[in-house]
């Protein structure tokens, strides 16, 4: 068997979806020169595509920092240079091939996924940590709590072996979404516990453009968030010595390629007669991630400030039963910190280097972890589309109107809510979840109108109240609808009504019977929904 096996930068491993929707495997280098061809990155699972994206920026923002779109040495000296270059790049269309090339070529050597001192992405010395078998590696197996899922893309062989394109793959994916089910091997008690993976603790967001070449450039940040420029790169490959120190304490790294290519495990992948069979797997570096605006890909949690410490920020992680656009002020910023992306884009549009009339579109990926975070259970992915200026200052004054609109449809599910609670009661059913279910249904009702509302509003030339209004009379009716099919529903029994004994609220925990039926859970429910959508001037019944 061969020490030195299987470069990244000849091999085909990278998985892209071409303009006719068909997958195919290329080099690393090809997946950047030819990005305007594809459509998208196209892996096992979009966690894995935003692991390798973020891999591709590395390169990218590597290169670009240094060398102009000729290769002509140029680093950046002010933030207007960033911003030029970034331009010059996004005008020209595609990737330039010779700047590129020649830097890949000059690190070549620490591209071997199989190398016996500087594996890609890996490093010996984890050959002491905890043995895992190929389904381990592979994202696509998902295990709960040591058992095996129902249904898998995987079977027999197939479970306990990778094709290195694979391995590659979810070498990446590992790294940044591992759970915690490695042990800690140093004697050194004084080690922090491991937890996830990096991005596995974020509510990861990103920007998708109408191509792969797009995607990359509007997540391309030359500056980092609040537009200074960052440090010199120094992507993992470039480090004279690889990091080996298990479960590793460093500081938020202050270059965009040391982010994106940062270890949060010591892996190994193990091979055997040209498979990889499993891998062994150490914890490796964090940071504290309070504060730490350098991640430009995440929603941010506020800490009000309090007696002893001050206001602080924390990455926020997706709720995987919420839709994106019910997390709107967390991509604002409006009550907390804008993502990183977000703003960058919002800054090329206010130097006019993007149109005003650009469209977004917002990328979100989540993972959940179950439980002590031993295994992943489940994955999250949405996407939301708006015009850019309504995220921008300009659309201060949007953006405050529809966080209105999305805390009025909290507000609608919980009338659906209850309308659903006092149909059960008025059927003789106590069931807890009856408001909880009638709820998920609401927001699904609602989904897909509220996206295309969203999508539609153009900031420049559209009415607030008026385009408020539109939604407003939108939901009211969606709702009515709905509690009017849950009342047909509810059966004869509802609408004859049963009596329910209740607390009064005493002081001696006194209880008194009412009467819940059809007819009067759905008058309330009627009464409350026009206390929220009152009727406008003008509008429908």
């Amino acid at each position: 068997m061969k020490q030195i096996e299987y470069n990244l930068l000849e091999e085909r491993w990278m998985r892209v979806r071409g303009q006719d929707y068909t997958v195919q495997e290329v080099s690393l280098p090809d997946a950047l020169l030819h990005a305007h061809e594809y459509r998208d990155l196209a892996g096992e699972l979009p966690t894995q595509d935003a692991a390798m994206l973020r891999l591709l920026l590395a390169v990218l923002h590597t290169v670009f920092s240094r060398v102009d779109e000729n290769g002509t040495p140029a680093p950046f000296e002010e933030t207007d240079d960033a911003l030029i270059r970034w331009e010059k790049l996004y005008r020209l269309g595609h990737f330039p091939e010779a700047p590129i090339r020649a830097y890949l070529e000059q690190w070549r050597d620490r591209f071997w996924l199989f190398h016996p001192e500087r594996p890609f992405w890996q490093v010996p010395e984890a050959k002491i940590g905890s043995p895992f078998r190929a389904k381990k590696l592979n994202g696509e197996i998902f295990e709960s709590e040591n058992k095996d899922s129902l249904f898998s893309a995987y079977s027999g062989e197939a479970k306990e072996r990778l094709t290195y394109p694979q391995a590659a793959r979810w070498l990446v994916f590992l790294n940044n979404y591992d759970d915690t089910a490695a042990k800690k091997k140093a004697k050194d008690r004084t080690l922090p516990s491991m937890g996830p993976g990096w991005l596995g603790r974020l509510g990861v967001v990103y920007v998708k453009g109408a191509n792969l070449f797009d995607t990359l450039m509007r997540n391309l940040m030359f500056l980092r968030d609040g537009g200074k420029l960052w440090e010199e790169d120094a992507p993992c490959w470039e480090l004279d010595a690889a990091r080996t120190e298990e479960r590793t304490e460093v500081p938020c790294p202050d270059n965009f390629a040391g982010l994106m290519t940062m270890q949060y495990r010591r892996i190994l992948l193990k091979r055997q007669e040209g498979w990889v069979t499993g891998c062994t797997v150490l914890g490796g570096d964090f940071f504290d991630s309070t504060n730490a605006f350098a991640e430009p890909m995440t929603l941010w949690n506020k800490k009000e400030e309090s007696k002893n410490n001050p206001r602080y920020y924390y990455p926020r992680v997706h709720s995987m039963s919420k839709q994106l656009w019910r997390e709107f002020s967390a991509l604002t910023g409006i009550d907390s910190h804008v993502p990183g992306v977000i703003w960058w884009n919002t800054l090329l549009q206010n130097e006019k280097i993007l149109s005003r009339k650009e469209h977004l579109q917002i990328c979100a990926l989540g993972v959940e972890y179950g439980k002590m975070s031993n295994s992943m259970t489940d994955c999250y992915t949405d996407q939301l589309s708006m015009e850019l200026a309504l995220l921008n200052e300009l659309g201060r004054a949007w953006q405050s109107r529809v966080e209105d609109e999305v805390e009025n449809c909290e507000q609608a599910a919980q009338c659906v809510g209850r309308l659903a609670w006092e149909l059960s009661l008025a059927a003789g059913d106590k069931n807890d979840t009856t408001a909880e279910s009638a709820r998920t249904q609401f927001y699904f009702t609602i989904d897909q109108p509220f996206r295309l509302w969203l999508q539609s509003i153009d900031p420049e030339t559209d009415k607030l109240d008026e385009k408020a209004d539109e939604w407003q009379e939108k939901a009211r009716k969606l709702a009515a609808e709905l509690g009017r099919q849950m009342v047909e529903r509810a059966g004869n029994a509802a609408f004859v009504g049963h009596r329910v004994e209740v607390k009064t609220g005493g002081k001696k925990d006194e209880k008194k019977t009412v009467l819940y039926t059809a007819p009067k859970a759905y008058n309330s429910f009627l009464y409350n929904l026009r206390k929220l959508y009152p009727k406008k001037e003008g509008g429908t019944a």
